[in-house]
């Protein structure tokens, strides 16, 4: 490049950085609340208690809430205060990372809006000062965005999901592609189950603490005409005819393909325009709408994937339907595997206890369990043809194996890094064994 090619495209850049920085936002939309005074009456989700803090947009509204003392969110809920329905938190700025009594949430001058607790200390942040943001917007979809003198978004909270895909919401080959599911009601922390947009499909995950990589428990069809990739999956709902049936689905959209379109979760038989896709505690995925129209049982799931009224997914395929290890037959835990025999199931019911990983070889012995398949069997075959006895030779010698499952017809071995719920299968020849101490 010329010298004078240089001068110039340095001008433009110290030009539009100029630019940016003398971009402030005014004064009076500059703001700072502090997480402090009374909590709120409402009922809301996960019985937390919340403070509301003033960015809303019917039906949304944020607020600071805990449910355990002193260790504060900073959360978007969903429906209005007169509904005598439960409110339900649909977006987590600093999950896993609580504040406390007195801290603040400030909107500066600089356009950066930062979660700081009570001494100071940042705990989650737009990462936004200096880069043009001049207001900040709560919009009717529940987006929070800041934006600059042109009204682009510099930053917006639908970029960094948590458990929720609200309607308008994408995944991107190129940006967030994941929700995560919380813990518990009582710890908002991720927790193992996930739902993940893939090249040619949606998947749910399971994250075992015995292993590295995530465990498929679901995977739907393949999207496009298999010559391209997902460039984007968006969640969307439409009115379908004059009665007022909705549709809720994705949208999607293919890149090296012209193949798209649309894929349908569900049509509800009223508006359901205010609704949200969520990845359940449970590893469960359910759709809810909300009914802004009426003050109680405002609420409808109106999808779940794994139901046992519906006709969809079995219930069995949970991952933790029944337990750590629990036989499951209709979408019922029915049974207890042990060395004894099939016993009578109960939340108690536990995988065996194995001898330390340095130790497991000649220490571990298995037992039989007839007639099932492990909950990522439809999506994992195994390895093989191989031998049974290959197979257990290798689950022995690999610590982290707990058990295996194997098919006699296509002699093929899947290890397993967790048991969790066996699903009952009308084929003998399709056996578990699980490992456990000699």
């Amino acid at each position: 490049m010329s010298p004078s090619g240089t001068l110039i495209s340095f001008c433009v850049v110290f030009f539009s950085l100029f630019i940016a920085t003398q971009s402030l936002v005014p004064a009076s939309q500059t703001f700072k609340y502090v997480n402090q005074g009374e909590f709120g009456e409402f009922i809301n989700e996960y019985d937390a208690d919340y403070r509301v803090i003033p960015i809303a947009t019917h039906p949304f509204q944020f607020a600071f809430y805990n449910t355990t003392p002193n260790a504060y969110i900073l959360g978007l809920r969903m429906a209005v205060s007169r509904s005598e329905s439960v409110r339900r938190w649909i977006w987590d700025a600093n999950r896993g990372k609580p504040v406390r009594e007195n801290a603040t949430l400030t909107f500066g001058r600089d356009g950066n809006l930062v979660l700081a607790d009570a001494d100071g200390k940042v705990a989650w942040q737009t990462g936004t000062a200096n880069k043009g943001v001049v207001g900040l917007e709560l919009l009717g979809n529940g987006n929070l965005v800041l934006y600059d003198s042109k009204k682009k978004f510099v930053w917006q909270s639908f970029d960094y999901p948590t458990d929720t895909l609200m309607v308008g919401q994408a995944f991107k080959a190129t940006g967030p592609n994941k929700l995560v599911s919380r813990l518990s009601a009582a710890q908002p922390v991720n927790g193992p189950y996930s739902f993940v947009m893939e090249k040619l499909n949606w998947a749910m995950y399971y994250q075992t603490p015995n292993s590295q990589k995530p465990l498929v428990y679901y995977r739907s069809d393949q999207f496009g005409d298999g010559k391209g990739a997902l460039a984007s999956l968006q969640m969307y709902c439409s009115p379908q005819d004059d009665n007022h049936s909705f549709e809720i689905g994705f949208q999607i959209t293919m890149s090296g393909s012209d193949s798209g379109g649309t894929s349908v979760i569900t049509r509800p038989k009223y508006n359901a325009t205010y609704s949200f896709l969520r990845v359940d505690i449970d590893g469960n995925l359910r759709v809810y709408t909300y009914d802004d129209i009426v003050d109680y049982q405002a609420w409808e799931i109106t999808f779940v994937l794994f139901d046992r009224d519906e006709g969809r997914e079995t219930e069995c395929k949970l991952p933790r339907r029944c337990g750590s290890l629990g036989l499951c037959e209709d979408d019922q835990c029915v049974a207890c595997p042990k060395p004894q025999g099939l016993l009578g199931w109960s939340k108690t019911c536990a995988a065996p206890v194995l001898p330390p990983c340095n130790k497991v070889g000649s220490k571990v012995d298995y037992y039989k369990v007839d007639g099932v398949e492990h909950y990522t069997s439809e999506f994992n075959p195994g390895s093989g043809p191989m031998s049974l006895a290959q197979c257990k030779d290798q689950c022995t010698k690999d610590c982290k194996c707990l058990g295996f499952f194997y098919k006699q017809e296509s002699s093929k071995c899947l290890l397993v890094p967790d048991l969790g719920t066996l699903v009952k299968v009308p084929n003998s020849a399709h056996s578990g064994y699980i490992k456990i101490s000699k």
